[in-house]
């Protein structure tokens, strides 16, 4: 099972996002843990500096914007 952890204040783009990490895993039949960080603190010590940001299995593969979907699934994947 891989941990993806969605990083951002909640707002609609991060929701967003985390549907998007969800569909991209039913879509490829991966089991993945999907955790929403929304402290400040924690998002700036993940080095997120836009968000939302994306990691996966602890490593930070995207930040800012909604993320491409190809790209999603090649990390959700790998």
């Amino acid at each position: 099972m891989k941990t993806v952890k969605v990083y951002g204040p909640g707002c609609a783009r991060c929701a967003t996002t985390e549907k998007m990490v969800k569909e991209a895993a039913a879509k490829l039949g991966v089991a993945v843990d999907v955790e929403k960080v929304t402290d400040a603190r924690s998002i700036a010590m993940a080095g997120v500096m836009s968000t939302p940001g994306i990691s996966v299995d602890g490593k930070l593969v995207h930040a800012g914007g909604l993320p491409d979907a190809a790209k999603l699934e090649s990390w959700i994947g790998a």
